[in-house]
C-alpha cells in the first residue's frame, strides 16, 4: 500500500493481497482522520460483503472467490468510542457481468485498488440503536 495525502484528500494504492477494510483502518490511523467519505474502484478475488436484515437486527454473511471487478466502493469514516469506524458498501462484477454487493467485511485485492479518501473538518462519533440494531451517526 502507498498513499498521498493532498490538502484534504487522501489517494491510496492499496496492492494485491492487501485487505481493503485494514489497509484504510492503516491510513486514516496513520493521518488522524476522525471523518471521510471514501470512493474506490479496483479488483478483488476473495470478499465478504453482508445484508442487514432490521427484523432480527442481524447481518447474512455472503462470500465470494474468484476474479471480480469492484464496480463501486463508497463508505464513510466516522468513530465510535473515539476509535476508527467504517461502514462501507462494495459492488463487484464477475467475468459473466454478474454483480453481487452489500455492506463490506472484507476484500483481498487481487490486482489493485484505487481509492480516494475525502477528508472532512470535525469528527462524527457512532452510537448503538437499541430501535434499528445498528451503529447510527451521532452529533
Amino acid at each position: 500500500m502507498d498513499y498521498r495525502k493532498f490538502n484534504n484528500k487522501i489517494i491510496a494504492r492499496i496492492d494485491r493481497g492487501e485487505e481493503i477494510v485494514a489497509s484504510l483502518k492503516a491510513i486514516c490511523q496513520s493521518e488522524g482522520v476522525k471523518l471521510a467519505s471514501v470512493s474506490a474502484i479496483g479488483a478483488v478475488n476473495n470478499f465478504t460483503v453482508g445484508v442487514f436484515s432490521p427484523k432480527t437486527k442481524t447481518y447474512k454473511a455472503n462470500k465470494f472467490a474468484g476474479d471480480y471487478e469492484i464496480v463501486s466502493l463508497l463508505g464513510t469514516v466516522t468513530t465510535k468510542d473515539g476509535q476508527f469506524y467504517a461502514h462501507l458498501h462494495m459492488s463487484a462484477g464477475d467475468g459473466e457481468g454478474k454483480v453481487f454487493g452489500g455492506h463490506l467485511n472484507e476484500a483481498f485485492v487481487s490486482a489493485t485498488c484505487e481509492m480516494v479518501i475525502d477528508i472532512a473538518d470535525g469528527a462524527v462519533g457512532r452510537a448503538y440503536s437499541e430501535e434499528i440494531g445498528l451503529n447510527l451517526f451521532e452529533f
